[in-house]
């Protein structure tokens, strides 16, 4: 029962704190906005650390004992078996030029197993929550993935990491390969949103590579609360602190795996 009570407990402050990150996100959505960026390519905005603020400090008043890593922050150690994962926002450069795509995502790792994500639209006001064990759900309602059996009628998500412009491992030889297989892909630009709508079927699969553990914490819970699988890349048991990931609706992972084997072989 104390146990059952604690779960509880970690839900109820996931859930405070990820609206009260969307709230802010919301406040400053039509106002200037000081943006900043950590490269080329990936921005950040003073509304993430404002975002991240709000989090930090919810949690904190309740488990100011447990360990965070969060987007902005990185890595507060301490010798708790808990770790918050947060993305104050994920889809800043979305965030920046005021398109509707992104998210508050908050997850709970214990014994580096996650048990527990929070994620939250705030322009549509969709509330995903996950608990190891009891499902997925929107806004109170159970959610699964897809029930879609080919990949040739698969709408697909995926993102290019921020070194596109830098690197040959950019993810364009995996977009263009699926591109020609399956019905179609989208970039949306919040890999968190990606999975929780992989997680409620909008989308049926989705794979991307050089995500950090706030990207997926939250998100993969929910694909695999929803019925779905993820694993990396070459079907091997996923972690949130693996490079690549891939998630599916469990019926079209060994199709989206053979294709990922092509790489660069453009067919």
């Amino acid at each position: 029962m104390e146990s059952l009570i604690k779960c509880e407990d970690f839900k109820k402050v996931a859930i405070r704190a990820a609206l009260k990150g969307g709230e802010i996100l919301i406040k400053y959505r039509k106002k200037d906005k000081k943006i900043g960026h950590k490269g080329r390519i990936n921005l950040v905005t003073e509304v993430d650390f404002e975002s991240e603020r709000a989090i930090l400090k919810t949690i904190k008043k309740s488990f100011p004992e447990h360990q965070i890593l969060t987007e902005e922050s990185q890595q507060e150690k301490k010798d708790s078996p808990f770790k918050w994962i947060i993305d104050p926002l994920d889809g800043t450069t979305n965030y920046a030029h005021d398109f509707p795509s992104y998210c508050v995502s908050v997850a709970l790792e214990e014994k580096k197993e996650i048990i527990l994500g929070v994620v939250y639209n705030p322009i549509l006001d969709e509330l995903f929550i996950a608990e190891k064990g009891n499902g997925a759900f929107l806004n109170n309602k159970k959610i699964f993935v897809s029930k879609t059996k080919k990949l040739s009628q698969s709408l697909l998500a995926t993102g290019f990491p921020y070194d596109i412009r830098e690197s040959d491992i950019n993810n364009l030889d995996h977009f263009a390969n699926f591109a020609l297989r399956a019905q179609a892909i989208r970039r949306a630009g919040s890999a968190a949103l990606d999975l929780c709508y992989l997680a409620m079927g909008r989308f049926d699969g989705f794979w991307e590579l050089k995500l950090s553990p706030w990207d997926t914490a939250a998100g993969s819970l929910m694909v695999l609360e929803a019925g779905g699988k993820v694993t990396d890349f070459s079907g091997r048991k996923y972690s949130v602190y693996k490079k690549d990931t891939l998630a599916t609706n469990g019926k079209i992972h060994k199709e989206m795996m053979e294709v990922l084997k092509l790489g660069k072989k453009l067919l």
